[in-house]
């Protein structure tokens, strides 16, 4: 067994003691620490999502898409954390070791600094797009509106939104530019109808032809699960310049809410015609005035002799 009291085994013991145990209590410090980090940062996304998912808007997502949330926000979180720790385990280490870690720390300041001002629209899209998947703004197939731009959800990551819109155009919108989300297909929509029938019509007699094409639109095998509740007319919204306006609501699933306009109006128009009610129309008058003949010139005066 070798003396520690002697050379060169007490300058071996000394530097061991001194500078390499240090190191390693740092280095193991500084694992430990990214693993429980890891821990912390799973166990508050895992709060935010359960809270969400039993309270919140995300009721409606499958495991398999709150899993895959959760992994992805997990892995945000933990990396950025672990990354700062790695850093500070670092500079621990270059001073322990006897190195001036000033001048790095300074270098660090500034680049973070210009990492800062040049990476901060990057940095508030990964942001926006942690809050989206935690508050279940929207998920793949929705159709919404954000940035003044609507369309279906194709794709969607930490940092952007992809939309294909009505036309087919392919959106890709970065987060941080998502200030309002309008989602048009969360769980249910409004069948809202303005329908303008004659002055002069039973409007008594108009809203039950309306309450029946609801009713049997309702009842309808096609619509029966996709309506929840049956169209009717609500009130009289307007009295327009050509009719009065009958305001037509009803509720539909989300996603079926155009679809059913579309379909309600085609059987208002048939039980209109059978039932003799008139939707009015702008009508041209046209008024033919007689030609007016041409007002006879006087004679020429003779020419001067």
């Amino acid at each position: 067994m070798p003396d520690f009291e002697t050379k060169p085994w007490n300058q071996i013991g000394r530097i061991f003691v001194d500078d390499l145990l240090p190191v390693l209590l740092i280095i193991v410090a500084g694992l430990i620490a990214m693993r429980l980090s890891r821990l912390f940062v799973h166990g508050v996304v895992k709060t935010l999502l359960d809270r969400e998912a039993t309270e919140g808007t995300a009721q409606e997502l499958s495991a398999v898409e709150v899993k895959k949330r959760m992994d992805t926000l997990d892995d945000l979180g933990a990396n950025t954390l672990q990354f700062f720790i790695a850093v500070i385990a670092g500079l621990m280490v270059l001073g322990q070791l006897g190195i001036d870690i000033g001048p790095a720390v300074a270098g660090l300041g500034v680049v973070g600094i210009a990492v800062g001002f040049g990476a901060q629209s990057l940095v508030r899209d990964y942001l926006t797009g942690a809050l989206i998947l935690i508050e279940n703004q929207f998920a793949l197939g929705d159709v919404v509106r954000i940035a003044d731009v609507t369309g279906t959800v194709e794709d969607y990551t930490l940092r952007r939104t992809t939309l294909r819109d009505f036309d087919g155009v392919v959106h890709t919108v970065p987060n941080g530019e998502i200030h309002v989300a309008s989602n048009m297909t969360r769980v249910w929509s409004r069948i809202n109808e303005d329908v303008l029938v004659a002055y002069g019509t039973d409007i008594e007699m108009a809203t039950a032809v309306v309450d029946r094409v609801g009713r049997e639109m309702a009842d309808d095998p096609v619509w029966k699960r996709r309506v929840l509740e049956a169209p009717k007319v609500d009130r009289i919204s307007a009295l327009a310049d050509s009719g009065i306006t009958l305001k037509i609501l009803g509720t539909v699933r989300a996603a079926d809410q155009w679809a059913a306009a579309g379909d309600l109006r085609k059987r208002l128009l048939v039980a209109f015609e059978s039932n003799g009610i008139e939707i009015p129309f702008p009508h041209v008058v046209t008024v033919v005035r007689p030609r007016q003949p041409a007002a006879e010139l006087p004679e020429a005066l003779p020419e001067d002799q």
